[in-house]
């Protein structure tokens, strides 16, 4: 039996330590702040009660497996999960609205044909099929498996973009997500509907790769999912099982570095002076190069770069609306409303400005868990904008401005939503930087294939031996389902030693 010590609990860190708990080692967890979950936090007022991080789950399968690998109740026995449907509405800046139904490509197609026009359906069915060959091709290497020493084969694009021939020019490929939308899609509403998946992973549709045509495919094969109670109840019952394996939780405990002895990480100390010796160590937190003085997190020859090539990495801003009204029945989970001008936006979110015009998520979940009774309904507005230092989200003149103009926006979606708001409560990338430790309150993307692995995230080894990378932070990367398969691959590597390859 090991000790093992985790830094940070978040989902990824979690994972990890909810599956070495089983394979029999000692585990502690230790969080700089009072709570578990990282960035899957909940906010409550009179009643209301809002998800500040993910609102739904996508891949719910990486969860299940967690939960069917580390004890007898299986994840539905924990919490109750449901499929939205529609899994999403949009808004485009035409006036033009779709419905996508949940997990069915027949019936998306259908929406699409009758809202943009004989011939949409079947460019976005299209699309999707070359996105399910990106998928098959880079599925395991990317996901399931650790990152592989020679991680260079993920610097191809596994995208199958089509040929576009030209009159006396030679033939060009979609290489970017702007691409496959200008030149496979060619509808600009279709476009729209691909920038905006991108977009809401924190990613520039005219840099991030064609491959990130894989994210809507996961979304619109696989379900989006509710968490009755919201996305914090997911986060409850990994906690609850991290403590039923006997996992301990130290909270305000933050860890200053990671104690390194004959060459190899031998515990860590917290900031207030006292060490905790430990076998291995699992840091499921930001990755500050400063908890290992002089060494570095990154294995000989790993990616180094962060996600984008170096780009600043977006944040998340939030309303949180407490509305005075009932939640009309046929109100849609989750609407996108989007910018009337997508370049401009790219160019303010990744450019370290504001965006005049930002497309605005309106989640509205029917859960009477969320609101004081039925006579209210609790409504949360999102947009990704950039991070905190380059936008200074402290400065409450702007945040007021912002929240205004994200409201403004959803009235498309939530008509009279101006004159039903009782409280508005706003988080910006500031809050998530203090929350979640996080630079500038960045939210990390999901790692891609392609762009010659500027997408990729560090391996889950790191350098120093016995130091290990969990969370959105590491391979595979961000989102709830990434963040769980970083757990399970530490657990894999810790347990079976470096000859584990993932799970099959």
């Amino acid at each position: 039996m090991a000790r093992i010590a985790v830094i940070g609990a978040g989902m990824g860190a979690m994972a990890a330590a909810a599956r070495l708990a089983v394979a029999g080692h000692r585990v502690t967890v230790y969080e700089r702040s009072e709570t578990f979950g990282g960035s899957v936090g909940r906010y409550a007022r009179d009643g209301f009660a809002f998800d500040t991080g993910p609102s739904l789950l996508h891949l719910p399968a990486v969860y299940r497996d967690l939960f069917v690998k580390t004890g007898k109740e299986p994840l539905e026995r924990c919490v109750t999960m449901t499929q939205v449907d529609p899994a999403s509405r949009h808004l485009f800046a035409d006036g033009t609205a779709v419905s996508l139904p949940n997990a069915s490509r027949a019936g998306v197609v259908a929406a699409l044909d009758s809202a943009l026009g004989a011939g949409a359906g079947g460019s976005w069915g299209g699309f999707l099929d070359r996105a399910r060959d990106a998928w098959d091709r880079s599925r395991r290497p990317l996901l399931e498996e650790p990152l592989r020493a020679d991680w260079e084969v993920l610097g191809r694009d596994p995208y199958p973009a089509l040929r576009q021939r030209r009159l006396l020019r030679p033939a060009r490929l979609a290489g970017t997500v702007a691409e496959v939308g200008a030149w496979e899609l060619t509808d600009p509403r279709l476009a729209a509907l691909l920038d905006g998946y991108a977009l809401s992973y924190g990613l520039d549709p005219l840099r991030a790769p064609a491959g990130a045509a894989l994210l809507p495919y996961m979304e619109e094969t696989f379900g989006s999912w509710y968490v009755a109670g919201g996305i914090r109840a997911l986060a409850q019952a990994v906690y609850e099982r991290c403590l039923a394996r006997k996992v301990e939780f130290v909270f305000g405990a933050e860890v200053a570095r990671v104690v390194e002895k004959d060459g190899r990480a031998a515990g860590v100390e917290l900031a207030e002076g006292t060490v905790a010796e430990a076998d291995h160590v699992v840091l499921g937190a930001w990755p500050h190069p400063d908890l290992v003085p002089g060494q570095g997190l990154w294995q000989s020859g790993d990616v180094t770069a962060r996600p984008g090539g170096g780009t600043p990495v977006p944040g998340r801003f939030q309303v949180l609306l407490s509305l005075r009204g009932a939640r009309p029945a046929d109100a849609a989970h989750r609407t996108v409303v989007h910018g009337a001008d997508g370049a401009a936006e790219r160019e303010a979110v990744f450019g370290g400005r504001l965006a005049a015009g930002p497309t605005v998520t309106v989640i509205r979940p029917d859960d009477p868990t969320t609101r004081p009774d039925d006579a209210h309904e609790a409504v949360t507005l999102t947009a990704t904008v950039a991070p905190h230092g380059a936008v200074d989200w402290t400065d409450g003149a702007l945040r007021e401005r912002y929240a205004a103009t994200l409201i403004e926006a959803a009235g498309a979606a939530v008509p009279g939503i101006r004159e039903r708001v009782l409280h508005a409560e706003v988080r910006t990338p500031a809050e998530s930087a203090v929350d979640t430790g996080a630079e500038g309150g960045s939210v990390p993307a999901p790692a891609l294939a392609g762009a010659g692995g500027a997408y990729l995230h560090p391996g889950n080894r790191t350098r120093l031996p016995g130091l290990y990378l969990a969370g959105g932070w590491s391979h595979p990367g961000g989102g709830l389902a990434h963040a769980g398969m970083s757990g399970a691959l530490v657990a894999g590597l810790i347990v079976e030693g470096d000859g584990f390859r993932g799970s099959r």
